[in-house]
């Protein structure tokens, strides 16, 4: 075939490719990811106390998930198992401030490779190289990058430090926009911020994404967009008027955990929840705004995401376009004597779900235990798009009523952690050491399964823990020396032993090998 010949065949494939999906665009992606957010802090899911109305407008519309976990409770290596469908000892980006394999396929390279307009507004704590520079995320995929990664340590990369400079009055007298009010009025919101609402990286963020979203919903191409808030994350500044939002609100608070009780508790979880300056006994009425301004946190992104939800129906794109909202990883906000995540327990790796689809998803809620790994298959088989090789997460189309097929439910989940956390700026002098591991924990990485029932823990030293999630959901009673719950230790041994061995399938037989 002469090369004009050829020519001519591949502008027909591509003419031909063109007309197909002519007809039948594949729909908008809105990705919204929020850092921190537990799933038990939205009033969809049962919450009487906290305010989030937009959420709520959303979940009353959508699938809302009641039992989504993630794959590892800190956010790097969950961030990464969201992106590659993947699990973390797969994917092996274990550890904040880690770049992930070239060889990993990201989301939105595959939706940029599928024809997408790809956008990043906020965190992505991705990157295939680091520093963590807009350069840096655009080659994981993102054609625009507004990045804000939101911490010191790399502000001189983010576009809304940049942004702040330029608009907030304050910008040059107060560079730390995570810093508290000075001089707040005895029983008031002691962490409210210095800087206003309206230059808060919340406000930022979702600003941001609404003028992109405006931009690219004119485009030709259909767009995929990474909406990343870094709130509620920790430390707890709340700008006004979302200080005192919450002043009158007795949140429930958990029950006070002992030194003695911490003691009880495996020797990796200990050093965790031991390091630097314990929490474990913070004066209540500390911890109590602590709730409050956390949920106010969340009740500001709720505005954001109502304010982007409000645009996408004025675009006229809401029926077209593929919402999912989730976080990283949740919070313990002191229960078990922790603030922060890293953990098993169900407030560190049980997060918001809702994903929405109008007149192709089923709206309600969905109690079946489904994994962070199971997002990208779930968009990719929305938007018509093959889900790359060694993705180990599975579709919910099937389960949302849009597919022939049958949806078999998960009978477990699964998370893995270096625990004790590995402190890589050797602040907390807790950093990893080769032959030693973390504080003496050789090679702490833990493993987690759970089904509807038990959770079953396993640490690297051999302790393992397990809980009656039925007869005991605050996980107080390790039951997993017992020797009534022998055979059921067993069994969820076994499981982990199972997931470890089977979710990976190697590819070491190359093709070229079968040509003999």
């Amino acid at each position: 075939m002469s090369l004009r010949s050829l020519a001519d065949t591949l502008l027909l494939v591509t003419l031909s490719t063109a007309c197909l999906f002519a007809g039948a665009k594949r729909p908008n992606v809105l990705f919204i990811m929020a850092d921190q957010h537990r799933a038990d802090c939205l009033g969809a899911a049962g919450n009487k106390f906290i305010r989030t109305p937009q959420l709520d407008r959303l979940a009353a519309r959508s699938a809302l998930f009641t039992n989504a976990f993630v794959q590892s409770p800190v956010c790097v290596p969950s961030r990464a198992s969201f992106f590659t469908g993947r699990y973390p000892h797969s994917h092996k980006n274990r550890v904040n401030y880690t770049p992930i394999a070239k060889t990993e396929r990201l989301m939105p390279a595959i939706f940029r490779a599928a024809g997408y307009a790809t956008a990043l507004v906020g965190k992505t704590h991705i990157y295939y190289e680091y520093p963590p520079t807009a350069d840096a995320a655009r080659d994981t995929g993102f054609e625009i990058v507004e990045l804000h990664d939101g911490i010191p340590a790399t502000d001189k990369f983010s576009a809304y430090v940049a942004w702040r400079d330029q608009h907030d009055p304050q910008a040059a007298a107060v560079k730390n926009y995570r810093m508290y009010a000075k001089n707040v009025e005895p029983g008031r919101n002691p962490f409210r911020a210095v800087i206003d609402d309206a230059y808060t990286d919340t406000t930022w963020t979702g600003q941001t994404t609404r003028r992109h979203l405006q931009a690219m919903s004119a485009g030709e191409r259909p767009f995929f967009i990474f909406c990343s808030f870094w709130k509620p994350h920790s430390p707890y500044e709340v700008p006004v008027p979302f200080d005192r939002m919450y002043d009158d609100v007795q949140i429930p608070l958990p029950a006070p955990t002992t030194l003695d009780d911490i003691r009880r508790l495996p020797e990796p979880l200990q050093k965790l929840i031991l390091r630097g300056k314990p929490e474990y006994d913070m004066p209540r009425d500390e911890l109590e705004w602590i709730y409050r301004s956390y949920y106010a946190s969340i009740t500001q992104v709720d505005r954001e995401v109502g304010l982007i939800l409000d645009l996408l129906e004025k675009l006229g794109k809401a029926d077209d376009t593929v919402i999912v909202y989730s976080a990283d990883h949740g919070d313990q906000l002191l229960e078990h004597g922790l603030t922060g995540k890293n953990t098993f327990f169900e407030a560190s790796v049980r997060v918001p779900y809702i994903v929405g689809y109008p007149e192709h998803f089923k709206p309600g809620k969905y109690d079946e235990l489904v994994e962070a790994v199971d997002v990208l298959p779930t968009l990719l088989e929305t938007c018509r798009i093959d889900s790359p090789p060694g993705v180990q997460g599975r579709s919910l189309v099937p389960l949302l009523g849009t597919s022939d097929r049958a949806y078999k439910p998960r009978e477990a989940v699964f998370s893995e952690n270096i625990i004790p956390e590995v402190i890589t700026g050797g602040r907390m002098e807790m950093p990893y050491v080769a032959g030693q591991g973390v504080a003496g924990i050789r090679h702490p990485d833990a493993k987690m399964v759970r089904t509807d029932r038990w959770k079953f823990n396993y640490y690297a030293n051999g302790q393992v823990e397990l809980y009656d999630l039925k007869n005991d959901p605050g996980e107080t009673t390790n039951l997993a020396y017992e020797s009534s719950h022998a055979a059921t230790v067993a069994e969820m041994r076994g499981r982990l032993l199972e997931w470890l061995i089977t979710a990976d399938e190697q590819d070491q037989i190359a093709p070229r090998w079968l040509k003999f």
